[in-house]
């Protein structure tokens, strides 16, 4: 019976590698000279430092920029609440979407099931796996969820006949 899996997964090197990116920029731009602002990667999460409001905006058009340099979806991005830090400076939290969250899970998989699709769909953790009789099913399915508009990047993979 012919599968495949929908998953999200970010490619942390890269996001290591935006971030170096950043960070360089940020040590040679003139707007940033003698700013205290910086980006730092910590346990799957970026963590910005900026002196204000505007240099913080700055900081995440930035990061954005770099990361989809890097060919990645900026919407695998998850901008926290800004926090006040020491000295009068900005802190904010940016996650980086790994897997498919329960919640999205299960608007996809009620959106597959209301289309009529002759497919099955089973959550396996943070992936789902979509089955049926026929190859063009499940191309149809694929495309069908391309179209469902879910704010984080999904990929197509494991597709076996």
């Amino acid at each position: 019976m012919p599968s495949f899996d929908i998953v999200s997964k970010t490619d942390m090197t890269e996001i290591t590698n935006a971030v170096a990116g950043v960070s360089r920029e940020i040590s040679q731009r003139f707007d940033f000279k003698g700013s205290k602002s910086s980006v730092e990667l910590k346990e799957g999460e970026i963590i910005i430092l900026a002196d204000d409001a505007l240099k913080l905006k700055q900081v995440h058009e930035l990061v954005i920029t770099y990361v989809t340099r890097r060919k990645l979806d900026a919407s695998a991005l998850d901008f926290g609440k800004e926090e006040k830090a020491a000295g009068a400076m900005i802190r904010q939290a940016v996650r980086v979407k790994q897997g498919i969250e329960q919640e999205i899970a299960k608007k996809i998989v009620k959106a597959i099931k209301d289309s009529k699709k002759k497919v099955q769909v089973a959550i396996q953790g943070d992936e789902l796996r979509v089955s049926g009789k026929k190859r063009d099913d499940l191309q149809d399915t694929i495309a069908f969820v391309k179209t469902l508009g879910i704010d984080q990047p999904l990929q197509f993979v494991n597709f076996r006949d």
